[in-house]
């Protein structure tokens, strides 16, 4: 088995692994009962999935300018998934899109009820 043979089997299990954990993120999202849930799904293997997948892309095509190029996207996805998720799951709590009954740790609210207190005063 030659380099090129292993490393397109290799590229070829990531895409695989990869395009399974997006499946199983979708399927979360439809799934899911409640808005953070869903972000948990959303956020969690679709990142992972798409890292996946990049890589498997970068084993296939093996050049400077798309691994470089699909290196970028990789981060861009690492870095901005967690801070969108964590802004879309403010805004449902602020909204009331949210079942507290099945959180376990509710910091959020002591957190809006002293920030209502300061600015009453």
């Amino acid at each position: 088995m030659t380099w090129t043979s292993l490393l397109d089997v290799a590229g070829a299990v990531s895409l695989l692994l990869g395009s399974f954990l997006c499946l199983a993120g979708a399927v979360g999202l439809i799934r899911f009962p409640d808005t953070l849930s869903r972000l948990h799904a959303a956020t969690k293997p679709q990142t992972l999935g798409l890292i996946l997948i990049l890589t498997g892309l970068a084993l296939t095509l093996r050049t400077w300018a798309a691994v470089t190029t699909l290196v970028l996207l990789a981060a861009t996805q690492f870095f901005t998934s967690p801070v969108s998720a964590h802004l879309v799951g403010r805004a449902a709590y602020r909204n009331r899109r949210v079942d507290t009954a099945t959180l376990e740790v509710d910091e959020l609210s002591d957190a809006l009820d002293r920030a209502g207190e300061d600015r009453a005063h």
